[in-house]
This record gives structure tokens, sequence and C-alpha cells, in this order.
């Protein structure tokens, strides 16, 4: 594949995930990419990406990297996206999210966070790498084939559960949470209607031990209501009023299907120049996101 020698210069962060499968669709819409391992790789750069992959692993190594003035790739990353337009896909959504729930319990300080996105995300909703599946997407705006759907690649990927007010709702769809998931969204909801604030939450016993030798997993689904029930449960989302110096005023939750625990979750966003997507658009052969993400890019450049 012909490398463009003009166009924008985008970097994708190469720590871990799927680096490479960006750069092959961001070159066929006319960039030119680096791969992004320190900070130093980050000069001159027109905008990043930060790939589907792992984002705890990301996050170790990230934060493990330095400088010799001590800065490391998450310093670097932290103060570039205040630059630079940044697009953030599954893995990379969740480093750029201000909230995360299903963090990973084996992690000292929890999952390591860039922020910037006023969202809040679940890891793992849509299920474990054996539940990857493709599902019709709502295509990027203002682009070519604006009818047609875009093929969502979803794999171990997280979830937006929530999005401040100076964010913009690309893309939803409705979806069941998975077993795990579902158990998360208990406790968090269970943690909101108590009035805490939420910014990072491990993942949640999913089993239920009945005995030594009959062990289960606990059922997360919401029954089926009567019509007096729909009158009570307009609480299908769970406000959490908080302080006015907090950046985010609610914490509104999608609400569970009744005789289900299916939701509507968002799966794309914006907020000025930071983009972020649930799926992974560098798995398929559409390049319509990509073809945003350079817009975006042009844009800032003009």
């Amino acid at each position: 594949m012909a490398e463009s020698k003009t166009g924008p210069l985008i970097g994708v962060l190469s720590l871990q995930g799927a680096f490479e499968e960006h750069q092959a669709c961001l070159e066929a819409v006319g960039c030119r990419t680096v791969q992004v391992r320190t900070v130093s790789d980050m000069e001159g750069l027109d905008g990043i990406v930060l790939p589907g992959g792992e984002s705890t692993a990301m996050g170790l190594i990230g934060n493990a990297k330095s400088t010799p003035d001590g800065k490391n790739v998450w310093d670097g990353l932290k103060e570039f996206i205040t630059r630079k337009p940044t697009w953030g896909t599954c893995a990379g959504m969740i480093l750029l999210a201000e909230q995360c729930v299903g963090a990973s319990a084996v992690i000292e300080n929890g999952q390591a966070l860039i922020g910037g996105m006023d969202i809040l995300v679940c890891r793992n909703y849509f299920g474990s790498q054996v539940s990857s599946f493709e599902m019709a997407t709502p295509p990027p705006p203002g682009i070519s084939d604006a009818d047609r759907t875009y093929p969502g690649v979803f794999i171990r990927a997280p979830a937006i559960l929530s999005a401040g007010p100076d964010v913009t709702v690309l893309g939803k769809v409705v979806a069941t949470p998975c077993r795990q998931a579902a158990v998360v969204l208990q406790e968090l909801e269970r943690k909101i209607n108590d009035g805490e604030k939420v910014i990072q939450m491990g993942v949640v016993d999913a089993l239920e031990r009945k005995s030594s030798q009959e062990i289960e997993y606990r059922v997360v689904v919401k029954p089926a209501s009567s019509d007096k029930d729909d009158e009570e449960e307009k609480k299908e989302v769970n406000p959490m009023e908080q302080g006015a110096d907090d950046k985010r005023s609610i914490v509104e939750l999608p609400g569970a299907a009744d005789g289900s625990n299916a939701r509507e979750v968002i799966c794309a966003v914006q907020r000025n120049k930071l983009l972020c997507t649930a799926f992974h658009p560098e798995l398929t052969q559409d390049h319509r996101w990509h073809e945003y993400f350079v817009n975006m890019v042009r844009q800032d450049m003009a």
C-alpha cells in the first residue's frame, strides 16, 4: 500500500493492540502515519489514534516509560489531547474516559486513564473475547453513504453508559450486558442511589456460592412490570446530584428493558477535538470513520 507523502501526519499509539490495522486504514484515506511509543514520537503530529487492544496493559506500559525529565507517555498524551485531534477506539475509548467501571481487580491503583472525554464507560460490557460479534451501528455524520449502517466490530468491547452535557452522541445501540457487566451495573446503580460519586469501580464478584460444590453465576434480569409499576419506574435513569465544584452535575444510567437486561448504550461520541468509538473500525474494509477523523484533523490544521 502506497503511503501518502503530503497528507496529515497521524500517530497511532503502538504500545499494544491493533495499531498496524489503524495505520493501513489511515493511509488508505490519504494520511501519513507513524507509530508512537515515546513522548518524542508525538512531536509534529497532526492527530493521534489510541487503538483497540488491552487498556490495562497500555496503561501499565504508558506509565512505566519515562523521558530523562521524568515525563512518561501518559503525561505526553494528557498534554497532546488538549491541543490536537485524538481518536480512541475500544480500549482507546476507555483510556480517554473520565469515569470507568468494571476495571481490573488485580491492578493496584485501578485502570490508568488519560481522561478528557466526559463519559462513564463499562469495560467488557459486551462480553469476553469469545463473545465477539459484528452488528449494524449508525454511520459517522456528514460522510458519504449516510443512509448505510456501519459494520461495528465489537471485541470484548466497552459501552458508554452516560455522557456529559458537552459531549455529542454520534451513535447508540441496544444490547444486553454480559453476565459480569450486569452485576457491575447492579452495584453501580446501588452506589448511585446511595449518593456515591463513582470515578472508578472494579469488577464485582458475579458468582453465587451455595456450597463448596455448587457455584452459579448471579442472574441480573429486570422483571416484567405492571402498568402501576411503570408509573413508579420513571427511574429508568438514576440521577446523582453532585457538588457545584464537580464537572458532572448528574450521572444518568440507561434503563434496563422489562423482562431482560437490554439497555440502549452509547457507542460513539465526540467532544471538540476528541472522538471515541466503542467498536473497531480498523478491522473492517469500511473507512468512513477514518475519513471522519481525518476531516477533524484537516479542520484543525486549517
